[in-house]
């Protein structure tokens, strides 16, 4: 175990920077999005020149007052595979073709391996021509400009296939058999997320419950950061305007009203002769996490009270002249600090330094700060954007073709799930600088047990509403409709191929600009016929069929709005309903429940009708 605290400190603590760094997505087996100029980014170190070699061409850039460069490209055909280089960093396997940015929560998530007894072909799947990335999840409070690390890039091939999710692969096979461009599939998804978490602030502005304070949000960040990670340990660090301490001397004795992290620094002179030698410090015990740095150079930690604190430093971190020793020191109360009666020194066999006395110490967090942010910010546990801001923000330069949209369960019954989807679309748009960047929507299948009753409320026929009405009434989105490909007693239905063309359907019509009927019959109006209603459609319903010899989960209500089931029978492109129940009939409803996987209204191209009301009860 201290082996392992010893190495999480060095990671954490330790000034190791690379003079190129790239985001974790630009890696091996990476797709990038064809005929659309490009953007490369990363991080280095001042002065750093940064050189891309990418298919035959050289660019130049170098980072900005912040570390940060970037590079564009021009648009580039579909092929592969590619080498890049940039400085000393070498990225093989990229693939130019289409990135499919797929979101939402378990649902897209479902993983491929629950799918091998149904699809044993996954098991034997030999593409690699398409891709898949899946974001790890982060949930911040403020936008981060790096995804979380820990993913990669895989290929299809029966060694990767494994570690897919299963709408994404069987989306990325659809699309490769039939575009013949390689597919990246960049899988952005969270189980049991709500729709509101994926929204940024701006966007979110007219819900005050799911927004903070901007102000009292920053005061907030800046206490949950220490102030000197990764700053206060360099030798020549200015700290002048450091307060004087004794060592060892404990926070309370000394008036330091403090639970957090107290950063300590100590200059002493060596003579020339202890130039590079090794030595040992000697740092009695400390309440009650340390990180020790001699010269800047991380030396050793403990992670609890009670062990004494002796470190080796390694030969050629002294110096002839002035040294320095910091420490990073950690306690979640106020009690934090050195022990009396024990050693602080420092020694090898020529020389011993006595490093009691004054030290100089900056306060680098205080969590009491912390809790009193926390107070100003009441709906903190309640707030909107978290998984926006630390998993779609980051991808904000990441060229994509489009987004696969499939969320609502968590939102089953929410009144504002339209508002919320329209300002999701409207946010990723902004974000991703496409103002029309194609959504491909995912309604909600059919869940829980079937209904034998007329139409009562419905929270997931709710939601299949708003995303239909938001498929009417927003430019360059699809809907496609799913409630027979889902399973009654399992929320996460294993057909995703099915799903898969579907969708694949939708992007041939509203992205790839094919001429093809990609959705069924979509209701337009009514009218009133004496003891029945006439259903109207859009004319380009591609004509009306019955999935089954008679149309079912029809109900119709007259002006007592109690609903009965329904005859139904296709006259042209009209549906007429009516009932004996009903005599003076003023509204319809069709597969209006959770699970209407009896419903049966479709076009000639096989297409079921999405879930629909001619009421606004």
């Amino acid at each position: 175990m201290r082996i392992i605290a010893i190495l999480f400190s060095f990671f954490i603590y330790q000034h190791v920077v690379a003079k190129i760094r790239l985001p974790a997505l630009i890696s091996d087996r990476m797709v990038l999005q064809r005929d659309v100029d490009l953007k490369l980014w990363g991080w280095a170190d001042s002065g750093e020149k940064v050189t891309i070699r990418f298919h035959g061409k050289i660019y130049h850039t170098q980072p900005d007052a912040a570390g940060k460069w970037s590079v564009h490209l021009p648009p580039q055909q579909a092929g592969g595979p590619f080498l890049m280089e940039i400085n000393e960093l070498v990225i093989r396997d990229i693939l130019i073709g289409d990135v499919w940015l797929a979101s939402g929560q378990s649902n897209m998530e479902t993983p491929i391996m629950r799918l091998v007894d149904r699809y044993p072909e996954i098991n034997v799947s030999n593409n690699h021509m398409i891709r898949y990335y899946k974001v790890p999840t982060q949930e911040v409070i403020q936008e981060k400009e790096e995804i979380a690390s820990g993913a990669k890039w895989y290929s299809a091939t029966a060694t990767d296939v494994i570690n897919w999710t299963a709408l994404a692969y069987f989306y990325a096979q659809e699309a490769y058999r039939h575009t013949g461009v390689p597919v990246g599939m960049l899988v952005v998804s969270k189980g049991g997320s709500t729709i509101q978490s994926w929204i940024n602030q701006a966007h979110l502005k007219e819900f005050p419950a799911l927004t903070v304070n901007k102000d009292a949000l920053a005061v907030l960040e800046n206490a949950a950061v220490d102030q000197g990670a990764n700053k206060w340990y360099h030798a020549d660090w200015d700290d002048r305007d450091w307060k004087i301490a004794t060592v060892p001397s404990r926070w309370n004795e000394t008036g330091l009203d403090v639970k957090g992290t107290v950063w300590y620094r100590k200059d002493f002179n060596l003579p020339p002769d202890m130039e590079g030698k090794h030595a040992k410090l000697y740092l009695g015990t400390m309440v009650d996490r340390d990180s020790v740095f001699v010269n800047g150079i991380f030396v050793g930690t403990t992670s609890y009270f009670y062990p004494p604190r002796k470190y080796d430093i390694p030969a050629g971190i002294l110096k002839s002249g002035k040294n320095n020793i910091s420490i990073r020191l950690t306690a979640h109360a106020n009690d934090g600090g050195f022990i009396p009666d024990k050693p602080y020194r420092m020694s090898n066999d020529e020389i011993e330094v006595d490093l009691r006395g004054e030290w100089k110490y900056k306060v680098g967090q205080d969590l009491n700060v912390l809790e009193q942010a926390k107070k100003q910010l009441p709906n903190l546990q309640t707030m909107g954007s978290m998984l926006y801001n630390g998993m779609l923000y980051p991808l904000r330069d990441y060229q994509v073709k489009g987004v696969i949209w499939y969320q609502g369960e968590s939102n089953a019954g929410d009144p504002n799930y339209g508002k919320y989807l329209k300002a999701l679309i409207a946010n990723w748009r902004t974000t991703f600088q496409k103002v029309e960047l194609p959504f491909l929507l995912v309604q909600l299948p059919n869940y829980a047990p079937k209904s034998v009753k007329p139409p009562v409320e419905s929270g997931w026929a709710r939601v299949r509403e708003a995303q239909l009405q938001t498929a009417l009434e927003v430019s360059k989105t699809a809907l496609t409709v799913t409630y027979d490909l889902g399973e009654w007693n399992d929320i996460h239905p294993l057909n995703k191929k099915d799903l898969a063309y579907r969708l694949f359907l939708q992007a041939r019509r509203l992205v790839y600009g094919e001429q093809v009927v990609s959705e069924g019959p979509l209701y337009k109006n009514m009218k009133i016929d004496g003891n029945k209603i006439v259903l109207f459609f859009h004319p380009s319903a591609g004509g009306l069929k019955s999935r089954e010899h008679r149309l079912k989960h029809f109900a119709i209500a007259g002006e007592d709005r109690v609903y009965v089931w329904a005859d139904a029978v296709i006259q042209g492109n009209t549906v007429m309903v009516s009932s004996n129940e009903v005599p003076n009939p003023v509204a319809v409803r069709y597969a209006w429940s959770d699970n209407p996987e009896e419903a049966n209204l479709q076009n000639k191209a096989g297409l079921l009708a999405s879930p629909f009301r001619t009421d606004n009860w």
